[in-house]
């Protein structure tokens, strides 16, 4: 095997592996492709590891060569200097500035001109404008540590910036926005006898537009035509600055007047120039500088017609933006980035069946892909899609709209998320979608993790119906830890008050005594249905009259007059209503003060220390005997009623 294919297959074997693997591994790893490590073979490396976009294993194999005390380098500089390329590349400057500094420890090492040129423009670049200056001081000191020179007495490893460094400047001034900067540059280069390029002075221009000096830009334009013919840098520089001034026309004809001089337009320039069209409302001329952008472009087409659609919505045309929409479809095909715009903008012009249109087109290509390749024409939801239909659908009080768009989210494989989606589904299920409540909860159930509000709606939504039995369920079989604080007894009554008009005052008795079963019978306390049974009594003691009853449940009853309480408690008054070989039932009746007749409410069995479940008699049942003894201060002496308090 040659020595390139065995670099080939190393680099390839480290871009594959894991990037925590320990240093032995590693070192094994090195040691196993059988390479003679030489200043050649390293650089390789590093240079496929740059090309594969794997700036970190680059980097670990310049430490690990740091730590080969056998490796006699002779281009170590060469090797740093590739390293410094890679980081460039991948946009990591403090990285690179590490490395940088590390070449400054050894002379063979010491940056030269190429070394301080990729340093300079990776820091300009990011807008590191401090540290850029720290590396021009560095070119122009003699180096800080003292090296043996030798035989090279008179090494000098000085140097003054070049057109490329000042130009990397001008790139960090561009991305901290300071004009001062250009000019410095432009004195600096006087002062050194240098006459700046056309790239220099479409730097200069590009700065002085970010800072909105716009007469700087056509001045320093017209210094340009002075001297020789602008590139496509200064023209696309021209043409956005007289986009930004409102002048259209004047950035066609200059446009026109560079096509003339026979300078070759970069996609960059034709795209601002189509950008600038269409915030005028010129779509069709726009549109027509697309075949000019295909001739230079790098980029997909699909990413043209993107950023056209966005500055149509940008000046408020949602007109012009789906015309751009449904051209496009003639060239290429919309990515989901592009159909997350327009149905933003749809939803946002209140234009809810195109949205719904694109979404249902989105929903449908789902079902026609069976290869990889059918990703390249088809374009599938992703979660901000979802979400984005979801708030619509939420704030124009579509639920149905809702119910649909929230199943096929989780049919997609995206989940519920407490922050975006628990109002949402709460206010569903009070509008009367409880079906949304229940896909959720059974989704989040299994999983022990549903928010206790989830937890309260759901509970209050099956006591209303009065299945108390699921409404306990409710609030049964999750973490009881992390449920005591939401679910406390002030918690519980503040719940039963601001839902009073739900609940009936029978469903109330029927989950006391639910409560009270699933307590008896738990090996352990369970505190949120203690909190719960506690809370239930104190609302039925301050809240519940027999006027919040329904009339059907009233009974007359045959035996004693009717007791009118004069204190403001409900009353319970327990009665033998039947019997059978399981032992007696006793109903008790509930009373209040404004003299209405005594209402059957309820039975308990023969040990119930509280009330429980309602119990569906006619008025004909017969009442016999009262358990309980009587408050002589409340009720008047009556052989057949024994009474006691609520407490």
């Amino acid at each position: 095997m040659e020595m390139e294919e065995r670099i080939q297959k190393l680099a390839k074997l480290l871009n594959g592996a894991d990037i925590d693997m320990p240093e032995w591994m590693f070192s094994k790893m090195m040691r196993s492709a059988k390479i003679r490590f030489t200043d050649h073979s390293i650089l390789r490396v590093i240079q496929i590891l740059g090309k594969l976009g794997n700036w970190r294993r680059a980097l670990q194999v310049l430490e690990w060569l740091q730590l080969r005390e056998r490796f006699k380098s002779h281009k170590l500089r060469y090797i740093y200097t590739a390293a410094l390329d890679v980081l460039g590349k991948a946009r990591r400057p403090v990285e690179a500035l590490n490395v940088f500094y590390a070449m400054l420890q050894q002379m063979s090492s010491y940056p030269d001109l190429v070394a301080y040129h990729c340093i300079a423009v990776t820091l300009g670049q990011a807008g590191h404008m401090k540290e850029l200056f720290d590396v021009i001081d560095c070119m122009r000191s003699p180096p800080r540590k003292k090296f043996k020179t030798g035989a090279l007495e008179k090494w000098d490893p000085r140097l003054e910036p070049d057109i490329v460094v000042y130009n990397a400047v001008l790139n960090a001034c561009v991305r901290r926005k300071q004009w001062e900067g250009a000019f410095w540059v432009l004195q600096q280069l006087k002062q050194q006898s240098q006459k700046p390029s056309i790239t220099t002075y479409g730097l200069v221009m590009e700065v002085m537009f970010v800072c909105g000096k716009y007469n700087l830009v056509h001045e320093f334009f017209w210094k340009v035509q002075k001297s020789s013919i602008p590139n496509a840098l200064t023209y696309k520089v021209l043409v956005n600055t007289l986009w930004r001034e409102g002048k259209t026309d004047e950035a066609v004809l200059a446009v026109q007047d560079m096509e003339k001089r026979g300078v070759v337009g970069s996609a960059a320039l034709y795209y601002d120039l189509a950008r600038c069209l269409c915030s005028a409302g010129r779509c069709q001329e726009a549109l027509m500088q697309i075949e000019k952008i295909c001739k230079v472009a790098n980029k997909p087409l699909v990413v043209t017609y993107t950023g056209l659609i966005q500055v149509c919505l940008d000046s408020g045309n949602i007109q012009n933006a789906a015309f751009i929409f449904n051209q496009m479809h003639e060239f290429c095909s919309p990515n989901l980035i592009t159909c997350n715009v327009m149905l933003k903008a749809y939803l946002e012009h209140r234009m809810f069946e195109e949205a719904k249109g694109l979404f249902g087109k989105m929903l449908g290509d789902g079902n026609h892909i069976s290869s990889k390749s059918d990703y390249n024409d088809r374009v599938l939801p992703d979660i901000y899609t979802f979400n984005t239909m979801i708030d619509a659908c939420n704030a124009e009080k579509r639920w149905h709209d809702l119910e649909y768009v929230y199943e096929r989210m989780l049919r997609h494989g995206f989940h519920f998320n407490a922050k975006r989606h628990l109002r949402i589904i709460l206010d569903a299920s009070r509008a009367g979608k409880e079906e949304l409540l229940e896909t959720t909860w059974k989704s989040l159930a299994g999983e022990g993790r549903v928010p206790p509000p989830l937890i309260k709606e759901r509970f209050c939504m099956k006591l209303e119906k009065g299945d108390c039995a699921a409404a306990v369920s409710s609030i049964t079989g999750h973490h009881m830890n992390e449920l005591q604080e939401p679910f406390s007894k002030r918690a519980w009554l503040n719940l039963f008050t601001e839902n009073a008009g739900r609940f009936q005052t029978e469903s109330l008795v029927e989950l006391m005594h639910e409560a009270s079963v699933r307590i008896a019978r738990a090996d352990m306390p369970n505190p949120v249905l203690q909190n719960l049974l506690a809370s239930c009594k104190e609302f039925l003691r301050t809240h519940m009259t027999v006027s919040s009853v329904s009339s059907d449940k009233r009974l007359k009853s045959d035996r004693g007059p009717i007791i009118e309480p004069q204190l403001n408690y409900i009353i319970y008054i327990l009665l033998l209503v039947s019997g059978n070989e399981n032992g007696p039932t006793f109903g008790f009746i509930n009373l209040t003060r404004n003299g209405m007749e005594p209402l059957l409410v309820g039975i308990a069995e023969p040990s119930a220390q509280s009330l429980s479940f309602p119990l569906d008699v006619n008025g004909k049942t017969p009442f016999h005997t009262i358990l309980c003894e009587s408050p002589a201060n409340i009720l008047p002496a009556a052989p057949s009623f024994r009474v006691g308090l609520l407490k």
